[in-house]
């Protein structure tokens, strides 16, 4: 027995004493009292993904065409022209863009957009649509790849391109960062653009959280981490076992909702949801929307915002 016991401390003094990457302690269920403006019990903050044009294509010089998030569950990728994955991913440029922005212009609600530098390039209606409107906008990168075995020096060199460019579309660089289909390098490369003051690549927590960066100049800065979702996400319309309806999606939304607010009697969460034009565009999702956006106002103690809200209010108020 005791031989037993000295082998097990042993073995936890071993993985307690080794290097390790990940934080699985967070905030250890002593969650920091957000304080939303308004004494809002939920941030709810709704994320556009905007990708149509950035995609694998081979004009855009890729080996292949696109493969993810489509209707076409499980595409393979040719070498060649997809006929049929391009026309899916143009109606979120023709169509579907147009219908979810204009829900929320008539609304009056704001959202957060994740561009992708080269897709914005291509549709200048979009871009004024965005100028014009109470949107924010998060950098998704130059290209929308799966960067996981991409070489470290392109995927800097894509990066870098990615907030010129919206930073030449909109005047100013974007604060905000989400690569979505990252690297193990992606968080540290971040440590070269100073522009960059939070970034999404996280899905670890229900409210924002610090880390700190070290660029390669031996320069370290604090630097916060905003969760964002792949649950309450429309991209699972187009994921085995995901959502085949509407309803499914709506009453996926509002039981996290009603989660989170009664939960925000005592300590305040955040929600995101997460859209893609040619995904919740199609009508029939789409209604799912306008129904859990009737719901969501029907509650005045909720702050409805943007990511960069959000990045603000903790700077202010949550500054380590």
């Amino acid at each position: 027995m005791v031989t037993s016991y000295l082998r097990g401390q042993a073995l936890i003094d071993s993985i307690k004493n080794q290097e390790y990457s990940r934080d699985l302690i967070g905030y250890h269920g002593s969650v920091p009292q957000a304080n939303w403006p308004n004494k809002a019990r939920v941030a709810v903050q709704f994320v556009l993904n905007y990708e149509e044009g950035g995609e694998s294509h081979v004009e855009h010089g890729d080996p292949g065409s696109e493969q993810f998030l489509s209707d076409i569950i499980g595409a393979q990728s040719f070498p060649a022209k997809h006929m049929s994955m391009d026309s899916m991913y143009e109606y979120g440029a023709r169509a579907g863009f147009w219908r979810i922005h204009q829900e929320f212009k008539k609304r009056n609600l704001p959202m957060t957009v994740f561009a992708v530098g080269m897709a914005l390039i291509r549709n200048p209606y979009i871009v004024e649509a965005i100028q014009n409107s109470n949107y924010d906008v998060v950098s998704h990168g130059q290209r929308w790849l799966h960067y996981q075995d991409v070489d470290m020096e392109l995927e800097k060199q894509h990066m870098d391109q990615a907030i010129s460019v919206l930073e030449a579309l909109f005047g100013h660089a974007p604060i905000g960062w989400y690569t979505g289909r990252d690297s193990p390098n992606t968080r540290e490369l971040l440590a070269e653009f100073p522009q960059i003051k939070y970034d999404c690549d996280n899905y670890a927590d229900d409210l924002p959280f610090w880390t700190s960066l070290t660029n390669s100049h031996g320069e370290s800065r604090s630097h916060l981490i905003i969760p964002y979702t792949l649950e309450c996400n429309d991209m699972k319309f187009c994921s085995p076992g995901g959502f085949n309806s509407g309803e499914q999606f709506y009453q996926y939304l509002r039981d996290a909702f009603d989660v989170l607010y009664a939960e925000g009697e005592f300590y305040p969460k955040m929600m995101s949801i997460g859209m893609h034009c040619r995904i919740l565009g199609r009508p029939a999702r789409f209604r799912a929307l306008q129904r859990f956006l009737d719901y969501l106002q029907s509650y005045d103690d909720i702050w409805i915002c943007r990511r960069g809200d959000i990045a603000e209010h903790w700077y202010q108020h949550h500054k380590i």
